[in-house]
């Protein structure tokens, strides 16, 4: 059992013998609060239930904290309480729960630290979803990394997590790829164009039209002239680029007739397999791709649309129908269905959510770029008009990731192809230090990512840095063969040995780990995580480099060597809730 809980439970027991003792009257006991001091003067965890309870007890909050105190049971964890302030009860504990926690370190091995906050809970985290046009970019790989180190996470504390991602397979943004490929292949045939200022202009929409031109040949080959006719001008011939790729998308399928589903299913095809790709090397997988066209074939779109009608909060105006979002804080009502009878982008959003709703997940979890912030309160709306409790639904917002390389800034920009990929980051620092520098800050923060410190081989790179902690750690056991030591029988350890400061400051360390993990879980802040490893990492660097533990006096070597073997256990543990490998050597 977790200190908080002990220590939680001891309080409980105490005022249960007050209530019936008639020292205080009946009360309804409230979860108590047990925190972490913030000064190791005033103690190691302090309560404020005597304030909480004070009213109700018609009891002054000092009074009835020293009432606490004096009814405490016996315990071996706690050294001594104080009492401080209004009535703070402060509690200082022995070193019986540091030593226990090296054992139950070692007996629970990659398990340990995990909770049961959300037991009984089901859980859809929907992460990257990046549109099917295009290679994944760095901006991506933050979400990718912030969603998987979350979802890891949830399921360390209890969670029953299923990972998705949702495939745009349909709209316009596919349709300007399909017809963005096309162009590209018919200047393979020997066509001369300007290229539309909309289009997709990335090398990888070159490669797109050279394996089609490879299958077809000339086989969709038209005339350049036939292409743009009826097509309204572009931006820099004085007309709208919106307009002009519109008419493009239009005029590919009058001259392609059956073979635009081709073009248009080659580009999607190649992208996303080559975005699965990336994901799956760069450590994420999901249980589910789903492809927004299902929702259209699977009529899952006409259901939600009738569940709106049905609960009275969609209307028709100027031939489209409109959803009534603004009853429910929304800036303005949105369109679900266009005068030309077109579902928009919207309706197939909320289909899709209706559809996790009708999976039977508890809780839905979206990771969105920071750019589509705009499009929370409209999705919120909708799942509120379909009858969801409000706080089902969350949206976490990843901000960008702006790349540097010798102070200076990289340009970024994906429509023009001018983009550094999630492949390339990877190519140059590695999967563990991409990973560990993208959840390194809280996702709605802006993040400035250093590439030359990520490649850096010092304690200023911070996943280096936490890395050859446990790299030292295995080459220390490494050497007992060597030295004709082995390791001992943990129960025959004396870990009382374990007097030093830096070898309490480590055990205190590995004490919070289920704490961290259950806070990061609980407000989805992956970078705890990585922040408590820099300091466990930062312990044990402390301790190595003050002490030998390959030493003759048996009793402390073995208790050292079961201190540090359980701080390896919780280093490899963090690094892989966060998707980062645990190396032995460096």
């Amino acid at each position: 059992m977790k200190l908080k809980q002990q220590l939680r439970e001891l309080v409980t027991d105490s005022l249960k013998a007050l209530i019936a003792n008639d020292e205080l009257p009946a009360l309804d006991l409230p979860e108590i609060n047990i925190e972490r001091t913030r000064q190791k003067e005033h103690g190691d965890f302090s309560c404020n239930a005597a304030m909480v309870l004070s009213k109700h007890a018609r009891c002054a909050p000092r009074v009835l904290a020293q009432l606490i105190v004096d009814r405490l049971p016996a315990s071996n964890i706690v050294a001594k309480v104080e009492l401080a302030g209004p009535g703070f009860i402060n509690f200082f504990l022995t070193d019986e729960p540091l030593y226990q926690v090296v054992r139950d370190v070692l007996s629970e091995g990659s398990s340990f630290g995990h909770a049961e906050i959300g037991a009984g809970q089901k859980v859809i985290v929907e992460f990257v979803s990046a549109n099917p046009t295009g290679p994944l970019h760095v901006g991506h790989g933050r979400g990718a990394a912030y969603g998987d180190a979350l979802a890891r996470l949830l399921r360390a504390a209890g969670y029953d997590v299923h990972t998705e991602y949702y495939v745009n397979d349909a709209g316009r943004q596919m349709n300007i790829l399909a017809v963005s490929v096309w162009l590209r292949y018919l200047e393979l045939c020997g066509e001369e164009l300007v290229f539309p200022a909309n289009a997709y202009q990335g090398d990888y929409v070159w490669d797109i039209a050279a394996s089609i031109h490879r299958s077809k040949a000339d086989g969709l080959h038209r005339k350049i002239d036939d292409v743009f006719v009826g097509v309204p001008p572009d931006e820099p011939l004085g007309g709208d680029k919106e307009s002009h790729i519109d008419g493009l998308v239009e005029r590919a399928k009058e001259l392609l007739g059956e073979d635009y589903s081709f073009v248009f299913d080659q580009g999607l095809n190649e992208i996303t397999d080559n975005i699965r790709r990336d994901l799956s090397e760069f450590g994420v997988e999901f249980n589910n791709w789903y492809s927004e066209r299902s929702l259209h074939q699977s009529g899952e779109m006409e259901k939600a649309i009738e569940t709106l009608q049905s609960n009275g909060y969609l209307y028709e105006q100027d031939g489209a129908i409109w959803f009534r979002s603004t009853d429910f804080g929304d800036e303005k009502d949105r369109v679900l269905v266009r005068d030309n009878g077109q579902t928009t982008y919207f309706a197939s959003d909320i289909a899709y959510h209706l559809d996790k709703l009708d999976r039977g997940f508890d809780r839905l979890i979206d990771v969105w770029g920071a750019d589509h912030h705009g499009y929370v309160a409209r999705v919120k709306a909708a799942l509120q008009a379909l009858n969801a409790e409000k706080d089902r639904f969350e949206v976490l917002l990843v901000q960008f990731a702006i790349l540097y390389r010798g102070g200076e800034k990289l340009a970024m920009s994906t429509r023009s192809g001018e983009f550094v990929t999630l492949r390339e980051l990877r190519n140059e620092v590695g999967n563990d230090a991409a990973r560990f520098f993208y959840v390194m800050r809280k996702c709605e923060q802006h993040m400035d990512f250093d590439l030359d410190l990520a490649k850096s081989q010092s304690s200023d790179n911070p996943v280096y840095y936490v890395q050859y902690a446990h790299a030292r750690i295995c080459s220390v056991l490494g050497q007992l063969s060597e030295r004709n030591m082995q390791l001992a029988d943990p129960a025959s350890v004396s870990l009382e040995l374990l007097t030093e400061d830096h070898e309490k400051d480590i055990m205190n360390q590995l004490l919070r780990y289920q704490e961290v993990i259950e806070s990061a879980a609980a407000n989805h802040e992956p970078h705890q995580i990585a922040y408590y490893l820099r300091e466990l990492a930062n312990a044990l660097h402390t301790y190595y480099n003050s002490h030998q533990f390959l030493i003759d006096n048996e009793g402390t070597r073995n208790a050292r060597l079961l201190l540090i073997q359980a701080t390896r256990q919780v280093l490899a543990s963090g690094l892989d809730l966060i998707g980062v490998s645990a190396p032995e050597s460096m």
